[in-house]
């Protein structure tokens, strides 16, 4: 753990650093609140052992100080002084714990495994909530495909610099899932990757999810709480649908980027987070940022590192062994034995354009999945977009009204939302319900 000890006592300091150094913690002292504040800027903390007199200064005001800069961190207040009163307060204020002077190398083991089990559970629960509602294989992220090896040779390179990444590409093309692979390859990886879906909740509400609010802000705001920017604080924070981000909150991350500040709702006392941020979006920000939809400022400070991943239909290669572990997980979590494809069902697989890429796959087999009666997979059990008895074709006999209405409904069965597959037709969501409902 890092671990930093604020006191004015150099004898207190240098024992305190001894026993903590010989249980391999990594150990910064300071004299004064001024050095604390200064150490707390330049990196994030685990814990802080803080001492309740510093000569002239009130401990309990240079705690919120801290807490202000480093969430995150753990304070402990340790003193001679210990009172109810006084530990009271001092877990009012937002102490982890309060230790009586002089303390024994045992009371700051103890106190510092409470810290560390704490920490530990919740970066699994922000792992967990960014893992919610994902219910696909672990992708093997190698590939036989030349462009999709040039992407994660450039991520992999760039995994574990602090750069921003912005991830381009179609939806369902796996942008999240690289996220992730960049993460879990930096130096990172100990702290927690959390994701926020940028069009998942209205203005308000995102701005709560991303940077907090403070009880009383709005209505419904029934209790403080620290947002995902203060979750993801040492860790990722990854932006999905950054083309969605209304204008008056990203204002507020070019902020949180330029600074590594940011305000929660309700509060005017900025506060500081150490993220890596990582974005994504299928939508063309060169684009948005003309028009007046994007902040050109933040388009420059997101794109030190882009990255366009290929649509599935340009990885013929890396079709077939996608489609078998989608099937060997799916069919495992359905208690079904099946032993893979049968040859027809991959030929139509190589040949289907793929519109929902990754994630249309992953539904066309676990429907397959369910249907199959067999040891492998049929092309009847596939989607009838799939289906050779389909003889829609482009350049064929089909008419153009035949060729729409396919179009529309593998465009459908890619994608999750009515409005999402609106965008991509290029239509008003209006028009795509009243087309659906005529095919």
């Amino acid at each position: 753990m890092r671990i930093l000890i604020v006191d004015d006592e150099k004898n207190i300091r240098l024992s305190m650093t001894l026993a903590l150094e010989a249980e391999s913690h990594d150990v910064s002292t300071a004299s004064s609140s001024a050095t604390a504040l200064a150490e707390l800027k330049a990196a994030p903390f685990d814990a802080v052992l803080l001492d309740l007199k510093l000569s002239q200064e009130n401990g309990l005001d240079v705690l919120e100080e801290i807490l202000r800069l480093s969430p995150q961190a753990a304070v402990v207040m340790v003193t001679a002084y210990a009172s109810v009163e006084t530990a009271v307060e001092a877990m009012r204020r937002g102490a982890f714990d309060y230790l009586p002077k002089p303390c024994t190398p045992e009371q700051v083991r103890q106190v510092l495994a409470r810290i560390e089990k704490t920490r530990k559970l919740e970066r699994r629960v922000a792992e967990l909530e960014s893992r919610l509602g994902a219910e696909a294989p672990e992708t093997d992220l190698t590939s036989a495909s030349p462009t999709m090896q040039k992407v994660l040779d450039v991520a992999f390179r760039a995994a574990d610099s602090d750069a921003t990444v912005l991830l381009l590409g179609e939806s369902g093309t796996g942008k999240s899932v690289l996220a992730r692979a960049i993460h879990q390859r930096s130096r990172r990886s100990p702290r927690a990757f959390v994701t926020v879906s940028c069009p998942s909740l209205s203005r308000e509400l995102l701005e709560s999810e991303l940077f907090g609010h403070v009880k009383g802000a709005f209505t419904g705001a029934h209790a403080d709480t620290l947002g995902k920017v203060a979750a993801a604080d040492g860790g990722t924070l990854f932006l999905d649908e950054i083309g969605e981000l209304p204008m008056e909150i990203q204002a507020k991350l070019l902020r949180l980027l330029q600074e590594r500040e940011y305000e929660r709702v309700g509060e005017t006392k900025p506060r500081r987070a150490n993220v890596r941020v990582i974005s994504a979006t299928n939508r063309d920000l060169t684009q948005a940022v003309p028009s007046g939809r994007f902040r050109e400022d933040l388009f420059y400070r997101l794109n030190v590192i882009s990255l366009r991943l290929p649509a599935l239909r340009e990885r013929a290669n890396d079709i077939e062994k996608l489609a078998q572990s989608h099937l060997a997980f799916l069919a495992a979590h359905a208690g079904k034995k099946i032993l893979g494809f049968s040859p027809t069902a991959i030929d139509a697989m190589l040949h289907y354009p793929w519109p929902g890429n990754l994630r249309e796959m992953r539904n066309v087999i676990e429907r397959a999945v369910i249907l199959s009666r067999g040891e492998f997979i049929e092309p009847e059990d596939l989607a009838d977009t799939l289906a050779p008895t389909c003889d829609i074709r482009l350049g064929g006999k089909s008419t153009l009204e035949e060729i729409e209405a396919e179009h529309i409904r593998r465009v459908l069965a890619g994608t999750r939302t009515l409005d999402e597959a609106a965008e991509i037709l290029r239509i008003d969501p209006a028009t795509l319900y009243r087309k659906r409902k005529k095919l």
